[in-house]
C-alpha cells in the first residue's frame, strides 16, 4: 500500500469511527438532538421551516449524499487497484545506476515462465517499492503438467535469472497455479 492512501485510509477510519462513536452516544443517552425516547426526531416546526419552505434544502442534501458517494466509490476502487512498480533501479556496480523497466521484466519472466513444461499461459506482474521489488505470478498450466516440478522450476531457474539480470540481492515471488479448463477424453 502506498503512502498517501495508507494516510486516507486512517483519516477516514478516524472521522467514521468519530461520527459512529458520536452518534451512538446521542442514540444511547438519548439526548441531544433527541427530546427524549419517544419524541420525534424534527419537531413540527423545524419540518416546516427546513424541509418545505425551503426548495433549495433538498438540493442541497442530494449534492451532499451524492457527494459522498462518490467519494465512497473513489475510496474503494483506490482500495481495489494494485498499482503495479514502473521500474526497478539496477547498480551498474560502477557506482552508477541503470532503470530497468516493470513492464520489460514483467515480460522477461513471464517468456521464461511460458517456455516451462506444462506451463499454457503466465502473466506476471511486478509490485512493491523500488528498492524491495516482488513479483505476482500466475500460471496456467496443462491438464498433464505436475505442479510441483512447475513451481521448482519457477523458483529456481526463472527467479533467479530475474534476479541476477536486475542486480537484486532478493526478489519475493507469489506463484498462484491454475489448470485450464480441458474436456475429458473418451474412452471407446
Amino acid at each position: 500500500m502506498n503512502a498517501p492512501l495508507g494516510v486516507v485510509n486512517r483519516v477516514l477510519l478516524a472521522l467514521c469511527g468519530l461520527a459512529l462513536l458520536a452518534a451512538g452516544v446521542a442514540l444511547l443517552s438519548a439526548s441531544w438532538p433527541f427530546g427524549g425516547r419517544h419524541a420525534p426526531l424534527l419537531s413540527a416546526a423545524a419540518r416546516r421551516a427546513h424541509w418545505h419552505a425551503e426548495g433549495w434544502w433538498w438540493w442541497a442534501v442530494a449534492a451532499g449524499l451524492a457527494l459522498c458517494v462518490l467519494l465512497a466509490l473513489w475510496w474503494l476502487l483506490s482500495q481495489l487497484r494494485r498499482p503495479r512498480l514502473a521500474a526497478v533501479l539496477v547498480d551498474t556496480g560502477d557506482g552508477a545506476f541503470a532503470v530497468l523497466r516493470g513492464k520489460a521484466l514483467e515480460e522477461a519472466v513471464a517468456a521464461e515462465a511460458d517456455a516451462l513444461e506444462g506451463v499454457a499461459r503466465c502473466r506476471v506482474a511486478l509490485l512493491g517499492r523500488r528498492g524491495a521489488p516482488h513479483l505476482r505470478v500466475a500460471l496456467e498450466l496443462e491438464p498433464h503438467a505436475v505442479p510441483a516440478d512447475t513451481l521448482a522450476a519457477l523458483a529456481g531457474p526463472v527467479l533467479e535469472h530475474a534476479r541476477t539480470s536486475a542486480g537484486l540481492p532478493g526478489l519475493r515471488a507469489e506463484a498462484r497455479l491454475e489448470v485450464t479448463k480441458h474436456r475429458a477424453r473418451r474412452v471407446a
